[in-house]
């Protein structure tokens, strides 16, 4: 019973692992959009692991660096490839740099993540893009939206821009919501949080994955505004207690 309830949550992580491994296969095959498929389940099995391993009051620290190993490849590893099989292979070296960028930064993103994780003090926040967030923005819209309207060359001036939007956002100290936790506790305190991702969830579903970059932008750039209304009221309240201290 005891090797039982310390090891499924273990097995949905190397369930991610086997994802992200079965997505560069079949990327290699140039199916792309079936690797994408194991991008998302790999992205379920991530979320499913953490879910039941605090449920069950068995997170470790060993489970934590096994979560990070298996991320890497499934959230670093197989989007970087394709976007080289989906684009960048048709720019050489430099094609190659712009591919791996997004697996370079998400290394470093999940190194500080492990760092700080014991002190950080708000777990229903990331500081960082989390790289399945990114793994999804990216893998979604080379799936569904690269070269579908946008003439050449702007189509790779636009992916480009994702990448480094993305690589940047993952090494950036701007902090990005935690996916909801459907428990009691946390329902009762975030109820808005745990709405919108739900229905957000079905609008995916719903819409067979086309959906997901345009919520995945909207989560971004609402994380953005958030953070920037944040600095301007710290900014202000700074301001106001320097005015009251010389007054």
């Amino acid at each position: 019973m005891r090797i039982f309830r310390y090891g499924v949550p273990h097995l949905f992580t190397l369930a991610n692992l086997f994802s992200g491994f079965h997505a560069i296969v079949l990327i290699a095959q140039h199916r792309l959009l079936e690797g994408f498929g194991f991008i998302v389940l790999a992205a379920l099995f991530d979320m499913l692991d953490g879910v039941l391993s605090r449920a069950i009051g068995v997170a470790s620290e060993f489970g934590v660096e096994l979560d990070s190993l298996s991320d890497i490849v499934s959230f670093g590893v197989a989007p970087a490839y394709l976007l080289w099989e989906a684009h960048f292979r048709g720019l050489g070296g430099v094609g190659m740099l712009l591919a791996a960028l997004p697996a370079l930064a998400g290394a470093l993103r999940l190194a500080r993540f492990n760092v700080q994780l014991s002190t950080l003090a708000d777990k229903t926040a990331f500081i960082g893009l989390p790289i399945p967030a990114a793994a999804l923005t990216l893998s979604s819209y080379v799936v569904f939206f690269h070269t579908r309207g946008v003439p050449a060359p702007w189509d790779t001036a636009v992916l480009v821009g994702l990448v480094l939007m993305v690589a940047g956002l993952m090494i950036s100290r701007v902090p990005f919501p935690n996916v909801p936790r459907y428990s009691r506790r946390f329902m009762r305190q975030h109820p808005v949080e745990t709405v919108v991702f739900t229905i957000g969830v079905l609008v995916v579903l719903v819409t067979q994955g086309r959906a997901l970059f345009p919520l995945l932008m909207v989560y971004i750039v609402g994380s953005l505004l958030r953070e920037g209304l944040s600095r301007r009221k710290r900014r202000r309240a700074e301001e106001e207690d320097v005015e009251s201290v010389t007054e």
